[in-house]
């Protein structure tokens, strides 16, 4: 059985979980030794990145990584597409998803205390975010049935539109969500991997939210 090293509220963690529930693999689910960016973790795990993979004797941190190296391993269902031009395209989407829109959202997951609140950036990230969602709009142009098999490119998306959704009022951020992009949320969440992922995420999300608008306790 596969081990994987992750935190409830992790995107990242998240995104791997969609990967193996679509190919129904079975995985057991710890937390990293002597907790995140512990020095124990960072003997099993060098980089300390989350999600982290145990295979047998092989271990293996990134979730893009990772969701390459199982899509190998169990090529059933297929979630890239036959030819070198359409993998390329996938590929091409995910990685936006992890070097663009991802980033553009982990700014804000400082600020949102209420106590650490700062205009100047929630008014910046929010012209971010919402360039990035444009481009995105852009790049779903060029895949007519974006969302209808899910793909390695996929898996991330879901979970930062949840994170976009839920700090949009809290952050009062008025993020700008394009047709193309609404359309391809929707479709997302009604494939099962990621409808059964997200049923479970978003109670951790909610929890996790409060807790850091709030603040730590007296």
């Amino acid at each position: 059985m596969l081990t994987i090293y992750a935190i409830a509220p992790s995107l990242y963690c998240a995104k791997l979980r969609i990967l193996l529930r679509h190919k129904q693999l079975a995985w057991e689910e710890v937390p990293p030794p002597g907790g995140y960016g512990s020095d124990q973790y960072k003997r099993l795990i060098a980089s300390g990145n989350l999600p982290a993979l145990a295979d047998g004797s092989l271990t293996l941190a990134d979730s893009e990584a990772i969701a390459e190296y199982l899509n190998e391993l169990h090529p059933d269902p297929a979630m890239l597409p036959g030819g070198p031009a359409a993998r390329a395209k996938i590929r091409e989407l995910s990685r936006f998803h992890d070097t663009r829109l991802e980033p553009a959202l982990r700014v804000l997951f400082a600020h949102i205390g209420a106590d650490k609140r700062d205009a100047g950036v929630q008014r910046r990230q929010s012209d971010a975010l919402s360039a990035r969602l444009a481009q995105l709009d852009t790049m779903l142009a060029d895949r007519k049935h974006a969302g209808d098999t899910l793909t390695l490119a996929d898996c991330g998306f879901p979970i930062s539109f949840e994170w976009i959704e839920r700090l949009d009022p809290i952050l009062e951020l008025g993020i700008t969500w394009p047709d193309r992009v609404v359309a391809y949320r929707q479709r997302l969440t009604e494939l099962p991997a990621i409808a059964t992922e997200l049923n479970a995420y978003r109670p951790v999300l909610d929890g996790w939210l409060a807790k850091a608008v709030l603040g730590p306790e007296d």
